[in-house]
């Protein structure tokens, strides 16, 4: 059999910068894709091929996966991790933002699976990884529109699964607790930048410090133990349905289940004030 081929979204750094590598490292041809396109030029060295990719770009994804199939008639696996957090208080976000917030972490995904599955149909096997975040069954506050975002790749995914298992294809959803990555510091200065100087801004001093933490700390955990498992779902023979990963992840999302709503309200904001604003 030939090498499989992998497409990876958001490779330009973080989890999607060391899955391209490492699924390279596995014996995949591997191709990235991200807007920083120059952010993505280390990977050569692997032998990833590097391509401009915006996920809200119809002809861009377009072209993307045609540069893909035109070389090898495929993709087998696909890793769904371009994304962003947009945080602020619902009352403060632009509309326009929340459709953006939307346009990339969910219609994006949406899209660049529906523009490989007909290939993967054909073959009878593939693999759809979407990576998601343990804030995909929890939620904190101010991330109103970021959260909506991740419950809703939970729900496509378990649908998804379902509806290609008779076709041979497996979907997998990472849920990532804090990652060591620039994520949680763009996504902290947008917050304060939306609602730090307005009513929610004791809320939102507290959460932007909890979102800058995953920055250089003890706390955050490295995009290559995200990465690990997203290869993982990629090569094992029976990949799991969910894969929670990072500091922290099983045991929030226990609390989640095993708490009462209210009780759990207390117990993310007394996590989060630990956090010096």
């Amino acid at each position: 059999m030939t090498q499989p081929v992998a497409f990876v979204t958001g490779a330009s750094t973080g989890i999607g910068y060391e899955t391209a590598w490492k699924l390279a490292a596995r014996g995949f041809t591997v191709y990235a894709g991200a807007r920083r396109v120059e952010k993505m030029e280390p990977l050569k060295a692997h032998g990833v091929t590097v391509v401009a990719l915006d996920v809200t770009s119809e002809e861009s994804m377009t072209a993307a996966v045609e540069q893909v199939i035109a070389a090898h008639g495929r993709v087998d696996v696909l890793v769904n991790n371009a994304g962003y957090g947009s945080y602020g208080s619902l009352e403060e976000v632009e509309l326009a933002e929340g459709r953006r917030q939307f346009d990339v972490n969910l219609f994006g995904l949406a899209r660049m699976t529906q523009l490989v599955l007909p290939g993967m149909r054909a073959a009878g096997r593939g693999r759809i990884i979407n990576v998601s975040s343990i804030g995909g069954q929890m939620y904190e506050p101010l991330g109103a529109w970021y959260h909506a975002t991740k419950f809703a790749v939970e729900g496509l995914s378990d649908s998804l699964r379902i509806e290609l298992k008779p076709h041979g294809i497996d979907v997998s959803i990472i849920e990532p607790s804090g990652t060591a990555s620039e994520w949680g510091a763009i996504s902290g200065d947008s917050l304060l930048a939306t609602s730090g100087h307005g009513p929610y801004m004791d809320q939102a001093k507290v959460v932007a410090a909890a979102l800058a933490s995953t920055v250089g700390s003890s706390m955050s955990t490295p995009p290559d133990v995200i990465a690990d498992a997203i290869v993982h779902a990629a090569t094992s023979a029976k990949p799991k349905t969910r894969y929670p990963v990072g500091k922290g992840a099983r045991a929030i999302l226990l609390l989640r289940r095993l708490l009462p709503d209210r009780a759990f309200d207390v117990v993310i904001w007394n996590i989060y004030k630990r956090f010096p604003a």
